[in-house]
């Protein structure tokens, strides 16, 4: 939350005298005017009460008394004026009217105000009771009292509500925009614009699917219809935008998606308000609105995995995580990192990242300690040496080169790292009795025709081969592109718009599964739990979203025209990827959103043998030879060469 007050440090610069002569004041912010303004609401509130009761109780006496049995002189009027006055202060404070404990306008005020009532008309009796007698002293004048007072409590609280949430002067260059929802987060972002003098943004209209909200109102803004209608409300109000006041926008990502993609195409710029996580964990506001996040454009809602059975796994295990610099092996590390393990063991080849996620775990990062690991997966003795001076339980294994055209042009690196880098890892966890072993794959090794799709379908061929000669869990996981991963699509895109573009896309048709990183390392997290030794497990990630989407909409954000250029296919890339291959099962045994696919084994030994290949040929035809298994049912993959329709993939 944000406050409003003065800081002490301002405070004592300006008006040090206050400090010494009156410490009491000191801790409260703002000094006198803080008081002031603190007391001023809860004394208001305290005072309408009491004029409330007080014209009650005569109303009262009025209509239940004659004339002449109210004989009231000044001192009479005072008398009853003081006692009434009392007795009204004395049971809403009791009742927690005047400390704030109440948000205006709701149930709970409302009890409160009726149990003040109540309490108020039982302290009125009992004075009656001892012999002062108030405009007539009878039961019935004190119930009518009562009533009438409820209801002067209840309309004086509505007025003042209404007061402060009367709509305010906008700024003079305030964008007219449409608000989507009428739900309570848009009531809130309504509410707020209208009452918030100098607002950036004016409701002119609301919009909402729901048919049962198409009378209401919300400080004045009349639900104008659903979706259907946008078009023609942007036309009447003029408005330049419209907001998505979906609190729980990334639940419904779908909607998200189709509600920009309308708004787009009338050419209305599209916002969207902070998530209930964000509103509740930071110091966002409800109108604080920004322009639609990447995972808003996803199609779908972030998947959650239930890690609860999965967590006690780890507490207390000796864990260690190859890749840990990388984009999935850091976040990796930060969510195993919280489930306390007796140790975690970050191994990486790059010292910088390894200062980096020791850093972002602990708030230092003086690199002396046994928990960084500086060391190549490609170097087998060193890795050997590590595992015996770790013996770790539970291996996660991210490490691998990933770019698809570097490895097209370089294929004896991803033989090197990718294949023979990870038998490495495989033997060494196997040598110390490794429980768990969790490989992490590609969706590009689902019938792999890249370099790196051949390599990664290699690695789970491998993983299943330890599976069928070790005892323990040995199993894969397959990503799609991971949004925000270092050299990662998204970013490269982000980099090509800042620099005023030309934005490069291979293919208008282009296509890819897209993950965020949380959802990786739920994924990798889960597969210790439902893993069968010997499967891969593919996460069902919705559909695939088309790159030249996501670039354009990137690029309508930009503070100028950037052009969007097809560069055409290259070797190796598909215009589409696939989950599964070719008679691959898609079964969900234990979770509804985790495919679990078995995996032909490959002897260690054909690695062994092949190891020393360098000619780049030579190297691409061995490994996609390597990655079918035999059998009729399987096809050799095959690299794609630019111009075949049915592959591709985006270049940045």
């Amino acid at each position: 939350m944000r406050g409003d007050c003065a800081s002490n440090d301002k405070l004592t610069a300006v008006h040090p005298a206050v400090i010494h002569t009156a410490p009491e004041i000191r801790a409260r912010p703002g000094g006198w005017p803080g008081m002031a303004a603190r007391f001023r609401r809860p004394a208001l509130q305290a005072a309408i009460d009491a004029v409330a009761w007080t014209c009650g109780l005569l109303m009262a006496g009025l209509a239940t008394s004659s004339a002449a049995d109210l004989l009231f002189g000044p001192g009479d009027l005072v008398i009853v004026c003081a006692v009434t006055w009392t007795a009204a202060v004395l049971a809403g404070a009791t009742c927690g009217l005047y400390s704030g404990r109440y948000q205006a306008q709701t149930g709970a005020e409302l009890s409160a105000v009726l149990v003040s009532a109540g309490l108020t008309g039982l302290l009125l009796e009992g004075v009656c009771q001892a012999g002062l007698l108030l405009v007539g002293g009878r039961p019935a004048v004190l119930g009518f009292a009562a009533l009438v007072g409820v209801l002067a409590m209840i309309t004086a609280r509505a007025a003042v509500a209404a007061i402060r949430r009367r709509p305010r002067r906008p700024a003079p260059t305030a964008v007219k925009v449409i608000v989507f929802g009428a739900g309570s987060a848009g009531t809130q972002l309504v509410q707020r614009l209208a009452g918030q003098p100098g607002a950036r943004y004016r409701p002119v209209a609301l919009l909402d699917d729901d048919p049962g909200k198409r009378r209401l109102r919300i400080c004045g803004i009349r639900v104008r219809g659903g979706r259907e209608r946008l078009a023609e409300v942007a036309a009447e109000t003029g408005a330049t935008v419209m907001v998505i006041a979906i609190a729980g926008g990334c639940r419904d990502g779908q909607v998200i998606s189709q509600l920009i993609t309308q708004a787009e195409s009338i050419g209305l710029v599209t916002k969207v308000i902070p998530r209930v996580e964000e509103l509740v964990a930071g110091p966002l506001r409800i109108d604080d609105v920004r322009d639609p996040r990447i995972t808003h454009l996803l199609g779908r809602a972030p998947i959650r995995l239930d890690l609860e059975a999965a967590a006690g796994q780890f507490a207390g295990r000796r864990i260690l995580v190859t890749g840990a610099g990388g984009s999935i092996g850091s976040e990796l590390c930060r969510q195993l990192h919280r489930l306390g393990p007796a140790s975690l063991v970050m191994l990486d080849r790059d010292e910088s990242a390894l200062h980096a996620i020791q850093l972002a775990l602990h708030g230092r990062a003086l690199l002396d300690s046994d928990e960084v690991v500086l060391a190549d997966i490609t170097d087998a003795y060193r890795v050997r040496e590590v595992f015996a001076q770790t013996r770790p339980e539970i291996v996660f294994h991210t490490a691998a080169v990933k770019h698809l055209p570097l490895l097209e042009r370089y294929p004896a690196e991803a033989l090197k790292t990718n294949v023979s880098g990870t038998l490495n890892v495989l033997q060494a966890a196997a040598d110390c009795g490794v429980q768990s072993f969790v490989n992490v794959s590609t969706d590009k090794a689902a019938d792999p025709v890249s370099v790196l799709g051949t390599s990664k379908r290699i690695t789970e061929r491998l993983t299943a081969h330890m599976a069928a000669a070790f005892p323990g869990t040995w199993v894969s996981v397959r990503f799609g592109n991971v949004l925000g991963s270092r050299g990662s699509l998204l970013g490269s895109l982000s980099a090509q718009i800042a620099a005023g573009g030309p934005v490069t896309v291979t293919h208008p048709q282009v296509a890819r599964y897209f993950m965020t990183a949380t959802e990786a390392v739920q994924l990798v997290l889960q597969a210790v739990a439902v893993g069968d030794s010997g499967e891969v497990l593919v996460l069902d990630m919705g559909d695939q979203v088309r790159i030249v989407d996501l670039a354009r909409r990137m690029a309508d954000t930009a503070s100028r025209h950037v052009e969007i250029v097809f560069t055409g296919l290259r070797p190796g890339e598909k215009l589409t990827e696939d989950l599964l291959g070719k008679g691959e099962p898609d079964h969900r045994p234990r979770h509804p959103l985790v495919r679990q696919v078995p995996v032909p084994a490959l002897d260690a030994a054909e690695i062994t043998a092949i190891s020393h290949l360098t000619d780049p040929d030579e190297v691409r035809a061995v490994l996609a030879r390597l990655a079918v298994a035999p059998g009729p049912e399987q096809t050799t993959g095959q690299s794609v060469l630019p111009g075949q329709p049915e592959k591709a993939e985006t270049s940045t």
